[in-house]
């Protein structure tokens, strides 16, 4: 958290939104907060709604918003603003000058993840989810970093295990896969460096390899 307000200060973001026109000066709604609240509660959330979204706002900003003024404020604008925050965090924290030396020797760098769409309660037969009552949707994606490209997208319910849609082949060769412990797997693994590909992955805490 202090990494980031340290990268983004409040007056940087304040003028930022004001150049693009997300707020007027005299504006209600306070876009430090906004933006805050959009990544320390709606995106690390369990509860990823607009509701959500909005009463994560109204518990820390000095004036509360009500339902049609804040999502009034849901514009494109908001969205061109966002993504300009997103690239500036990417360039401020790059450093492609200390990997590609590494990097290089691999044909493509590749990462496999899934992440929970959370769906009204009504489409709870169609996308089962962990918990009674919910609905669920787990997008998973295999991105090639290298290439900037997305080699892979499934769309299944929550229940759905992320391990279960990643597929080892001859498509390996010579790749590098950065995986989380979703995909942990000592075949897996074995299957990757049979297929002439490489791994990153961090170890569970009952493995104890021989290094």
């Amino acid at each position: 958290m202090r990494r980031l307000t340290t990268l983004f200060p409040s007056e940087f973001l304040e003028e930022h939104a004001e150049e693009l026109g997300v707020v007027e000066r005299e504006s209600k709604l306070q876009i430090p907060v906004l933006v805050w609240a959009l990544v320390f509660g709606f995106a690390a959330g369990e509860s990823r709604t607009l509701a959500g979204f909005r009463r994560s706002y109204n518990s820390t900003a000095d004036e509360t918003i009500s339902p049609g003024g804040f999502y009034q404020r849901l514009t494109p604008s908001l969205v061109e603003y966002l993504r300009d925050l997103v690239e500036r965090g990417l360039d401020e924290v790059a450093v492609p000058d200390a990997v590609d030396a590494d990097i290089d020797r691999f044909r493509d760098v590749m990462i496999a993840d899934g992440t929970v769409l959370r769906l009204h309660e009504f489409l709870s037969e169609q996308f089962q989810a962990r918990h009674e009552e919910q609905a669920g949707a787990k997008l998973h994606l295999l991105h090639n970093v290298t290439d900037q490209t997305i080699e892979r997208i499934d769309v299944t319910d929550e229940k759905t295990h992320d391990s279960t849609l990643f597929k080892t082949g001859s498509w390996l060769q010579g790749r590098l896969v950065l995986l989380d412990l979703a995909y942990f797997k000592y075949r897996r693994f074995a299957l990757i460096d049979e297929n002439d590909g490489y791994f990153v992955s961090r170890l569970k805490e009952s493995a104890n390899p021989v290094i």
